[in-house]
Order: C-alpha cells, then structure tokens, then sequence
C-alpha cells in the first residue's frame, strides 16, 4: 500500500469531487476557445512551423489545429501546445505564475483524438487540471524562483497529467505514478526574456508531450515516487523550497481555482497588462493639440522583477517587446490601441520617445495587493499642464463575448465560416451538456484545416 503523502492526499481529493458548478465548466469552455483562438492566429508564426515540422511523416489519428492531416499524439500535443502559447495571449493564473490552459487542452485534445470512448467529460478534466496547478502553484512559486524557473514549465505537467488521467478514467495508483512520473518532468529557464529567444514558446509543447508520456508509463506499470512533492528531494526541496506544506486542499469551499484564471486582453506578458490598459485610457483623455510630457507607472514588486518586464530595449525581437512593460505602454498610447500588430514596430521612434519619457515607482498598495490583484496606476502630465490620472485595481481580462469575436474572426480566415459556424456550435455543444470525450474530439477535427464535418 502507498504511503500516505501530499500527492496521493491531492489524487484523493481529486477523486472525490465529480460535481462542479455550472459557472466552472462554462469557464472551462471559454479557455478552451481563447487556447483554440491563439492556436490558430499563431498558426504560421516561425515556432508553430517548426513544431509542425516535427510532427510531419508520422500519421496518427490527432489533429494539429489549423491544419490537415492527422499527426501522432505525441506530435500534436508538442504542436498546438507550443501555438496556443505563440502569441503570448495565453490564458493565466496569477497566483501560480502560470500559463496552464497551453499544457491541459493539448493534452486533452490529443487523447480525445486517440479514442472518444473515454471515462470523464473533458470540461470537468480541464477543471481539475487547472485546480491542481493552481493550488501546488500558488504554494511553490515565489517571485524569487520566476526570475529563473518558468513557473508554466513546473506546474503544466502537473496539470496536464492530472486532467488526461481523469479523461483516461485511471485508477488512483496509476494516477499517483502519473503525476509523479510528470513531476520529474518538471523543468524550464527564465534565461529567454534577457535574450528576446523562442525557449518560452517550447516550455508547454514540452511539457504537453511528457504528460503523455508519463501517462502512457503510468498505465504499462512503471511506478513513480508517491513522494515527489514533499520528499526530502522532491518538488518543493528540488527548486530550493525547503520545507514543503503538509497539506493542499482542492475546492476549499466549493472554489475552483479555473475561476481565478484571466483570458488576456492584451497580448503581452502578465505584467504588462494592466500598465497597457491604464496609459491608454490616461492618452485617450489628452486635449486635442496638447502633447505628453512625462507618464508616470506606479506598480509592484513582481512586475518590475520578472525577466524581461523592466527592460527599456534595444528590442531585436517582438518577444522582447511583448515581455517589456514600457514597450507595451509606449505602443499602446502611440497607436492608440492594444493589438498584436504593435509588437512588430521594433524600431518606432515615437515609441522609443515615449518609453524614454516614462519613469516608474513602487506602490505599497499594489505590492500588498498582489498577486489576489495586478493593479496599476498611470499619471500622464501634458506640455499644457494638464495633469492626468488613470487607475486600475486589476487587470481586465477579455470578456466571454471577445473570446469568442477573436475565435470567429481568426476561424474564417483560415477555415472557412462554414467550419467555423461548426465549430463555434461545437464549443457550445460541449458547454451545455454535450461534455463528452467525442464532442471534445469533434472540435479538434473542426479546428484543423478542412475537417468537413460538423457537430455530433
């Protein structure tokens, strides 16, 4: 009998709950959609070609999005992990640092593409993925350990492997030995954003594909360390957190943590969000024939902190951009709008003066604040005199309905609007009752290039 340890006290509690709200699996639906919306908009980018690359001369049943042809799971995992991740617009979880939604839906959608005879609904997989992360997450990570970990490289093969043995219907053990087996998985620098490389965006193609793999050793019997969380050199002591808690409770209360998570507005790194949202309703208030002087961010400690957010350029490459607070904000109020398209205006002069016109301080009241808020404050002062003040006490996250405009309109230019008629009904289907493995598969196929099929 296995000993009784942080992990088989997390795939206990996991197996416990089999009811959730109709709120969750309605987010659930929605992160789905925003992953399948990046995933194709990312489809032609150098790291999706690549990752597609990979994947080419092995037939399999599994769909890469926005593409023909059926690939090896393995395959596609890799691939639509590393596209849903490749605009930086990713969903996210603040307090775990995490991106989780690119490892748990490429996983997921590969083992409904193996076999739609499987044992959960996948919305209530997904759930669980997300919540494990989430909690193991909020635990582990410090800013600290962000600045050289990638904090999606740590917690996604946990979340992964815990929504694709659920989706599996495995047994407690072999799911124990899963989630350990991911646990060694565990891995990912945060060298990339001091360099403006493409490392970031194979962080949770790698850890899509070794969820896979530690499911299929899982179920052939290999075992893995029932104490790979709080063993004397597991999880928590291996990246220098030396004492691991006792205890880590799933659905505290009822709470799922997929409802913390954030579709982004904007696509750029976490940080920069709320700064971008705020100096651009501070620029839309400047008079007509006035001009900026100074602006001024207030902020917290972890933004300024993670790699790359405080960097002023040279910028060689977008990912630099995207990661850099100050390019985001300079962008924004030059373009008067928050779109992908700023990100290739590398060598912008008016940018380039609006980021050398802005300073920046630390606000207690956003450090206390964080990472339950990631408020910011922006003060813009005119060559008139006017003095203008615009405050967020959080970040806004993308609503429902833009999730799903984004998903439409990036659907149609690359499959087609009766494709994307299909799969917008497919989405819906498996929110409102169709929460079946074969209506998962049945949006994979309608999210890869001339599918020819509709909902089931």
């Amino acid at each position: 009998m296995t000993a009784r340890t942080v992990l088989t006290d997390l795939v206990d509690q996991a197996f416990e709950k089999n009811e959730f709200p109709e709120a969750a699996r309605e987010k659930a639906a929605i992160c789905l959609a925003d992953f399948l919306s990046c995933a194709i908009e990312a489809a032609d980018l150098p790291w999706s070609r690549q990752s597609l690359a990979l994947a080419a001369g092995r037939a399999g049943e599994c769909a890469i999005i926005g593409e023909a042809g059926g690939f090896v799971a393995e395959d596609a995992a890799f691939a639509n992990a590393v596209r849903g991740h490749g605009l930086v617009r990713e969903d996210m979880h603040a307090g775990s640092l995490s991106h989780m939604g690119v490892v748990i839906w490429p996983v997921l959608l590969a083992l409904a593409g193996e076999a739609a005879d499987l044992a959960t609904r996948p919305l209530d997989a997904a759930i669980a993925g997300y919540e494990i992360g989430g909690r193991v997450g909020r635990v582990l990570m410090t800013p600290e350990m962000a600045r050289l970990f990638r904090p999606t490289g740590l917690i996604g093969p946990l979340s992964g492997t815990l929504a694709g043995a659920l989706l599996l219907g495995l047994n407690r053990e072999t799911t124990v030995n899963a989630l350990a087996l991911a646990i060694n998985s565990a891995g990912g620098l945060n060298e990339w954003p001091h360099s403006g490389a493409d490392d970031m965006y194979f962080h949770p193609g790698f850890a899509s594909r070794n969820a896979l793999t530690a499911l299929r050793l899982a179920r052939l019997g290999a075992h893995g360390s029932a104490s790979a969380i709080d063993g004397v050199a597991g999880l928590f002591a291996a990246f220098g957190r030396q004492k691991a808690p006792s205890e880590i409770v799933l659905y505290p209360e009822g709470d799922c943590e997929i409802m913390a998570v954030f579709n982004k507005e904007v696509p750029a790194c976490n940080f920069a969000q709320s700064p971008c949202q705020a100096a651009l309703a501070a620029a839309q208030q400047i008079g007509a024939g006035d001009s900026i002087k100074t602006i001024h961010l207030s902020t917290y400690d972890a933004a300024l902190n993670y790699p790359g957010c405080n960097y002023r350029g040279p910028f060689e490459t977008p990912l630099q951009a995207k990661m850099s607070i100050f390019f985001g904000m300079g962008a924004a109020v030059a373009r008067g709008e928050i779109a992908e398209a700023n990100y290739a205006l590398l060598d912008d002069p008016r940018i380039a003066e609006l980021i050398g016109m802005t300073t920046v301080s630390i606000s207690d009241e956003l450090n206390s604040a964080f990472p339950a808020r990631q408020g910011a404050r922006v003060r813009i002062e005119t060559a008139a005199g006017a003095v203008i003040e615009e405050a967020l006490d959080d970040i806004r996250s993308a609503s429902p309905a833009l999730v799903r405009e984004r998903l439409s309109k990036v659907a149609k230019d690359r499959l087609g609007a009766g494709q994307t008629g299909d799969l917008d009904r497919a989405i819906d289907h498996l929110s409102r009752g169709g929460n079946d493995a074969a209506s998962l598969a049945a949006v994979a196929k309608l999210a890869a290039a001339n599918a020819g099929e509709g909902v089931p």
